[in-house]
């Protein structure tokens, strides 16, 4: 902190001496995306002054987009969770993609952003990207990063870098795949110079499947696109614009009988027959950026966001136990309506500070929102004791609601921020790590039922302060203090009863050890912390129809990740972290009875994950890899009554380069055939489970 406030005072002071500067030449594109990613390589999640992991007192982790195909995760969320603490706890809800970290679930407190942009979710809602064909890499910070990217950070932020123009000869690469159940792939990435100052990137992927459950039909397209401009040796342009259309898997779990999992309904539908989901997105990028001296440069993007998504399902399917049959409920008709511009301009300075080597980034962002929900709520049924359903042959029906679908509200939410960000070199060996953030945002609320109107402001101040100790080039010990806040429900949604409320808030504390050893040849990191969460929203006993905002949550843990380049042609990755994750203070309303549940487990957070993989060179042209992904119990509602089990799944590839120019791989998912709860619905009576052993068979042409 004092780093940064000390900056204005000295800086004419150090006006007169030889500035410091940075490295000279030409703003150039960023080379093709590569397995090559170390500690010693700049991460964007940690830090936006550029620094590598083995700089940033945080616990960051960066996955090639070769890698991540390599291993056959068909999405962001497939491929995050094989790194260090993060689970997958998504639902159709929530658009397929929350996650949990750091004992922190849901997108509130673990942010997802694209190519650094962050789309504010609608109702807990993100569905994008689509897929990982045009991901260059992703970068993971784990703990709170408010500091960075603002309010909805606590747990973790995952930043989907897309792939980048690059100069050079044009190459393309042709993909074709074909897999089971019918799904079927097929996708082309193009990128080069077209003269000496223009690149281009084309990426394109278009996914068709039959699914593994009766009715399971998904269709996925997207278009990621850019340009860039080398208008001078200091100065660059990129325009991007990136599509996505995606019809999902339209599945919202299998129920659980008397409480019990049966494995022969794992492919029945219990959803309508004119169900719906889907979502379209659009992103559109303008990023500037100049070298203004040897010591000062500037970026700016101003972008374009739009999204829309529908739903038409029905989503609740509970065994009634007294009539000894299943009754589908919950007709909920939604529709999404989203445009987001916003615009980040930053300065970074490469300056002196009391004569120690200090570099300095400062920038102000600001979003405007608009957002607008159509539903059928209240939700009533048209039966509202349910439909009755045969467990083996499930009738389709209809979508059948006695609430009119209608508009229900529209928001407006403008954000602004300014940050700044210091590392200062203290010593040789000893460098401090310092940011500050302020966020002012307003919200107004048009309610198109009763005409009333509603609005709140919310500020947000986070910081952070982080020492680290270079015990050698390649070994760096780290302390951090980070602060960070959560909104009680998505910022641009909030209802005018959660609109009384201020942001939760939270802080955690961290030490870990990075290290690369053995001649570059591996690589570990190890990572404790502790981080309170507090101002949760909790039942008022004073009250039944209020709540309170004193409600406190915390969780304490131990991460590790190793790396390990072998001899005979072997690659070893692995990772493993456990988590002791609570309420401290929560009360709930349970037939109109209070009940504590302080001490327990928040929702949907594991105690336990690990991951490994290992790859082998069989020969030159021959490759095998294999990994294994372990999930502990996790429990499905506050009362830690309701438990889904742990699971381990195995997957496989095997590549074989039979030409110079021409690679066929197989992919084997699932290779066990394990029957595992991937996440849950409606409080845990429906498990939402993993896909079947499938394989999928690709040929990669590149010309």
């Amino acid at each position: 902190m004092s780093s940064l406030c000390l900056l204005a005072l000295n800086h004419s002071a150090q006006a007169d001496e030889a500035p410091l500067t940075l490295p000279t030449g030409t703003i150039s594109a960023p080379a093709l995306d590569t397995q090559d990613i170390s500690l010693q390589t700049p991460t964007s999640a940690g830090s936006r002054l550029g620094l590598s992991a083995l700089e940033t007192p945080a616990s960051t982790e960066s996955l090639s987009g070769e890698r991540i195909r390599q291993r056959g995760d068909r999405s962001v969320q497939d491929a995050v969770s094989r790194s260090t603490g993060i689970s997958r706890t998504g639902t159709p809800g929530d658009g397929g993609t929350s996650l949990s970290a750091r004992g922190f679930t849901g997108q509130g407190s673990v942010m997802q952003l694209y190519d650094g942009n962050r789309l504010y979710s609608g109702m807990g809602t993100v569905t994008f990207p689509v897929d990982t064909w045009s991901v260059e890499r992703l970068d993971v910070l784990r703990g709170p990063a408010s500091v960075l990217y603002g309010e909805g950070a606590t747990g973790a932020v995952v930043n989907v870098i897309p792939k980048k123009p690059f100069t050079g000869e044009i190459e393309n690469h042709l993909r074709l795949g074909y897999g089971s159940y019918d799904s079927q792939q097929q996708a082309l990435d193009s990128g080069g110079s077209l003269n000496d100052t223009l690149s281009y990137r084309l990426s394109l992927n278009r996914l068709r499947s039959n699914g593994w459950i009766d009715r399971g039909d998904s269709t996925s397209d997207f278009i990621s696109a850019a340009l860039r401009w080398q208008a001078t040796d200091d100065l660059a342009f990129t325009l991007a614009h990136d599509y996505g259309d995606q019809q999902p898997m339209n599945y919202f779990g299998t129920p659980l009988v008397n409480g019990r999992f049966h494995e022969g309904l794992r492919d029945k539908n219990y959803n309508i027959g004119n169900d719906k989901q889907h979502y379209n997105d659009q992103w559109t990028r303008l990023t500037s950026e100049w070298q203004l001296s040897d010591s000062v440069s500037a970026s700016n993007e101003l972008y374009y966001l739009k999204a829309q998504r529908r739903w038409q399902n029905a989503e609740n399917y509970n065994w009634d136990t007294a009539g000894q049959q299943l009754l589908r409920s919950g007709n909920f008709a939604i529709k999404h309506q989203q445009e987001q511009v916003g615009d980040r301009q930053t300065f970074t300075f490469k300056h002196s500070l009391f004569g120690l080597d200090s570099q300095t980034l400062t920038g102000v962002d600001y979003n405007r929102i608009r957002f607008q929900l159509n539903s059928n709520s209240p939700f009533n049924d048209a039966l509202p004791d349910g439909q009755p359903l045969d467990l083996q042959h499930p009738d389709k029906g209809r979508f059948d609601s006695a609430s009119a679908y209608r508009a229900q509200f529209q928001s407006t939410t403008k954000q602004m921020s300014v940050f700044a960000e210091n590392r200062t070199q203290l010593s040789e060996r000893w460098s401090l790590v310092t940011g500050i953030r302020r966020d002012y945002v307003q919200v107004d609320r048009d309610d198109l039922v009763d005409g009333s109107q509603s609005d709140k402001t919310l500020t947000g101040n986070n910081w952070k302060a982080g020492l680290v100790f270079a015990l050698t080039p390649d070994t760096s010990f780290y302390g951090q203090y980070a602060t960070s806040t959560d909104g009680v429900g998505g910022l641009i949604s909030l209802s005018p009863s959660q609109q009384q409320y201020d942001l939760a808030r939270a802080r955690q504390s961290e030490i870990g050890l990075k290290q690369v050893f053995w001649d570059q040849r591996g690589e570990w990191t190890l990572a404790a912390y502790h981080i309170v969460k507090k101002k949760l929203l909790t039942d008022d006993p004073g009250n039944p129809t209020l709540k309170q905002q004193v409600g406190q949550q915390s969780s304490r843990g131990l991460e590790a990740s190793l790396e390990l380049q072998l001899p005979h042609a072997w690659q070893l990755q692995a990772n493993a972290a456990i988590v002791k994750a609570q309420y401290d203070d929560f009360e709930e309303q349970v037939d109109n009875q209070f009940v504590s549940r302080s001490g327990n487990r928040p929702v949907d957070v594991p105690r336990r994950t690990a991951n490994l993989w290992l790859n082998k060179a069989v020969t030159d042209k021959l490759r095998a890899g294999a990994g294994v992904r372990y999930v502990d119990a996790r429990y499905a509602d506050l009362a830690n009554r309701n438990e889904l089990p742990s699971y381990t799944v195995v997957d496989a590839v095997l590549s074989w380069k039979a030409l110079r120019n021409t690679t066929f791989g197989l992919q084997l998912n699932n290779l066990f055939d394990r029957q595992y709860a991937q996440s849950q619905y409606n409080e845990g009576q429906q498990w939402i489970l993993g896909e079947p052993r499938s394989f999928f068979v690709t040929a990669d042409y590149t010309f």
